[in-house]
């Protein structure tokens, strides 16, 4: 097995989490910039994204895709509820399930919005060639992969 960190001579600095914690917290803050004039948050765009593309149906599936706690999804779904963003039902099979969907007007915010992120985003990855993107896009999909399969093989020896 390759040993890619040395405990005796570990920086934080240059470690995996670090470098893709900052720029996790970076890329919000770039996307918070790009909503604020529409009183809207980049946490609120990605759950209208993810009820809009299928990948949540619940908060507690928001609350996993998005590492937020019940609490905080709760307040973020009022308030996409409130503006009329976002409906929640009752599932049919499971009265205990309350399902969530986008609304017409959670589209059109979302149609409105998405342009302008997306151009912020890809001006942050300017300095990136088409090839480098795509290779930055592969590891980190390899990169996913291999975290997936460690957490898998630790839930099944525990």
């Amino acid at each position: 097995m390759v040993q890619h960190y040395d405990p005796h001579n570990f920086s934080p600095r240059n470690s995996l989490g670090y470098l893709l914690k900052t720029n996790h917290q970076l890329m919000h803050e770039c996307a918070d910039r790009v909503f604020a004039n529409h009183d809207m948050t980049f946490m609120q765009w990605l759950a209208l994204v993810k009820l809009k593309h299928g990948l949540a149906e619940t908060a507690s599936d928001l609350c996993r895709s998005l590492s937020h706690d019940n609490g905080a999804i709760t307040r973020l779904v009022d308030h996409l509820e409130n503006r009329g963003f976002v409906e929640r039902e009752r599932s049919q099979q499971d009265r205990r399930v309350v399902k969530l969907s986008i609304t017409d007007a959670g589209s059109a915010t979302l149609a409105e919005l998405t342009p302008p992120f997306i151009e912020n985003l890809n001006s942050a990855l300017d300095a990136f060639s088409a090839e480098e993107f795509a290779e930055l896009n592969r590891l980190l999909g390899k990169l996913k992969t291999c975290f997936e399969q460690k957490s898998a093989s630790q839930r099944e020896s525990s």
